[in-house]
């Protein structure tokens, strides 16, 4: 081993308590010195302000506690939150740049051409959570059903004006979720992409847009009254918005959540990934990022370096079917 991984080795962070737990922070002892040296950069590849983008810096601040070392948020907005994938694949493996990983990062290698690959160039540290996903219309629309979002795209191609709806990016999980309810339905629409939900959700109460799809950033927007949430992609109905049918119970057959964690550049060395993984993990359990979480509707998904490896190698297998079944597999793909 050489010299600096046993260096490391000898001071990376160990966790107390029960890891089984979900209901207590853990509890994080460490040596006087740290490995870390510097501020770590966490890249968020969404909007500031957003759900995602708040959640990720709640758990940066705990995360420096744990670590004894700055953690530092950057954003790194567009292409359906795909934009950190060149980042990490540009750093060097030492600790100090690690990214937020969404779903989108499986799917796009199929449906765009990009220089990187999400299992070859990534080093899982650790899952934290699901995203609870929606469709919303302004307060004031005449749509306030799923059934009558149908109903105005047939009116709207009738007249020749297809009827507007927004996403938070091409590719996005909300966007190929929606691809495949208008193609079940024969029916046909005009997709407005947004860097982010915040800025999506304007639109939509606006009237920018008809409708929008989006993670349950919304929330707010529901709970003021400047949104209606017609319907959530998840298993079950949501806690926060019980009276609220998911897309499953009408009868469509369609789950989704998108599972994300954070993950670091190839070959990041595993000492460096424990001690990585021990520090967030600390943080994931957090009174504070747990508040946050259920803030958009969400719940801890926890998954160690390994068990988070495996599941992004099957999230990438299981999107190539996804796109093929879609009809969105880029040419030479």
């Amino acid at each position: 081993m050489k010299p600096a991984l046993r260096h490391l080795v000898r001071r990376r962070t160990l966790l107390r308590g029960t890891a089984a737990s979900l209901a207590l922070p853990a509890v994080c002892t460490r040596a006087q010195d740290d490995f870390f040296t510097r501020a770590i950069t966490l890249w968020v590849p969404w909007p500031p302000g957003g759900g995602t983008d708040l959640s990720m810096r709640v758990l940066a601040e705990a995360a420096s506690h744990h670590l004894s070392q700055k953690v530092i948020t950057e954003n790194r907005s567009g292409a359906g939150g795909t934009l950190c994938m060149p980042i990490l694949q540009q750093a060097a493996p030492d600790g100090y740049t690690i990214a937020q990983l969404p779903q989108t990062i499986f799917r796009a290698p199929y449906t765009q051409k990009v220089l990187w690959h999400p299992i070859r160039d990534v080093t899982p540290i650790l899952q934290l959570t699901g995203t609870t996903f929606g469709m919303v219309v302004a307060a004031d629309s005449s749509i306030k059903t799923l059934e009558d979002v149908f109903t105005a795209a047939r009116k709207g191609s009738a007249q020749g004006k297809k009827i507007t709806i927004a996403s938070n990016g091409v590719g996005t999980t909300p966007h190929v979720v929606i691809e495949e309810l208008f193609a079940k339905q024969g029916l046909e629409y005009l997709h407005i992409p947004y860097k982010g939900v915040a800025e999506q959700m304007l639109g939509v109460a606006s009237g920018q847009v008809q409708v929008g799809v989006g993670s349950t950033a919304f929330g707010p927007f529901v709970d003021n009254g400047k949104l209606r949430l017609l319907m959530t992609f998840g298993e079950e109905r949501s806690k926060r918005w019980p009276q609220t049918p998911t897309l499953k119970e009408l009868g469509h057959g369609i789950v989704a959540t998108s599972p994300y964690g954070l993950g670091g550049p190839r070959g990041l060395p595993k000492p460096i990934v424990q001690i990585l993984h021990d520090g967030f993990r600390a943080a994931m359990l957090e009174p504070a990022y747990i508040a946050e979480l259920a803030r958009s509707d969400q719940q801890l998904a926890y998954l160690g370096p390994e068990d988070y490896a495996k599941a992004c190698r099957q999230a990438y297998a299981a999107e190539r079917k996804i796109v093929e079944r879609l009809g969105l597999m880029r040419q030479g793909g």
